[in-house]
């Protein structure tokens, strides 16, 4: 066995093999993202959601999904067929692509890259030609304009992302996801983990990342009251389908950056018990419960409100967090970790 590995077929099987389980692990968790966002949406309202297809319900995401694969793909005439039916596809695929460096414990990843951090930042800065691909190749105004207003939200929080991130690479030195979980571990468990020192960027992070998913209250670009679903309005069956997974998809990948940047990742809470996986999933699992939790209790907010905390609350923020972690870097109190990064050591 050891010697088929060493081939350059056998690491091309043992690769495809690992991709296969990082995907089924996404698609199994997306059944029940869509079905613990409805239960919990239900239980905060006093309703009962889903509880007919299978036990409790569990079968419900699966029949629906079910559902939308079996309908008739609908396409308005007039519309480019080709970039109509390609922007749901690349929407999906980026969001699944992100998912090749996430590592859910040590060695647990598909691909360690030393850029881990800048191949997800590019990777989700493409998605945005998704909704605007889908958007114009409707040949709806309404649709067009959805787009438009998505995709400026869309990078409007991404600027808040990336520079909220920043002070975590410059206090670990590292644009690698493994290290920079690795620089977390020490003997005080949970007080070891980078949302102590950098608790106002952990709440920035995680209202951006709701902004940037258009997740309530910012999912402005499709909600009923704005502009009729917005980018998506022209869209049915399978297409809506994959455009619907792509996002629930990334609001998951939202979930893994913010175990990995400040919540220890794999790492135990509590000093003495053994890290591994199930920690970094467990960790996963709370996040999307928050980001249930806010769809259910917040109220919308209006369009010109959105992008003025992004530009001028979010933006001055994150930009005086990073001068401020850059001059505590460079005293060395982090240990020297800038340091030793700057000359390369």
């Amino acid at each position: 066995m050891a010697e088929f590995l060493d081939t350059g077929f056998g690491t091309f099987v043992l690769i495809a093999a690992q991709g296969l389980l990082v995907i089924g692990f996404v698609m199994i968790s997306l059944l029940f993202m869509v079905y613990g966002d409805r239960k919990i949406w239900a239980a905060v309202q006093m309703r009962r959601g889903p509880n007919v297809v299978g036990a409790f319900g569990l079968l419900q995401s699966l029949a629906d999904a079910l559902k939308y694969v079996l309908k008739e793909v609908v396409i308005p005439a007039g519309s480019d067929r080709a970039v109509f039916l390609l922007a749901p596809l690349l929407s999906f695929t980026l969001a699944m692509v992100a998912w090749a460096v996430i590592p859910f414990a040590d060695g647990w990843v598909l691909a360690d890259l030393n850029v881990a951090i800048l191949y997800v930042f590019a990777i989700s800065s493409l998605e945005v030609y998704g909704v605007i691909m889908g958007g114009w190749a409707s040949n709806s105004k309404y649709a067009f304009l959805g787009s438009l207003r998505s995709a400026a939200q869309m990078i409007s929080y991404e600027v808040s992302i990336g520079l909220s991130i920043v002070g975590v690479i410059l206090t670990t030195g590292s644009l690698n996801f493994s290290d920079i979980v690795r620089a977390q571990d020490g003997n005080l468990g949970l007080f070891n983990w980078y949302w102590l020192p950098h608790l106002p960027m952990v709440v920035l992070f995680f209202v951006s990342a709701l902004a940037e998913t258009n997740r309530p209250p910012f999912d402005l670009p499709e909600a009923e009251s704005e502009l009729v679903a917005g980018y998506q309005v022209e869209y049915s069956s399978t297409p809506f389908l994959l455009f619907m997974a792509g996002e629930y998809i990334a609001i998951f990948l939202m979930c893994a950056l913010m175990s990995l940047l400040f919540f220890g990742g794999w790492l135990s809470p509590i000093p003495g018990l053994p890290d591994g996986a199930l920690w970094m999933v467990g960790k996963m699992v709370v996040f999307f419960f928050l980001f249930a939790m806010v769809k259910a209790v917040v109220p919308r907010y209006r369009y010109d409100q959105l992008m003025r905390i992004g530009w001028k609350v979010f933006l001055p923020l994150s930009l005086g967090w990073v001068v401020l972690v850059s001059f505590a870097a460079h005293f060395e109190l982090f240990g020297g970790a800038y340091a030793r990064w700057a000359i390369g050591g």
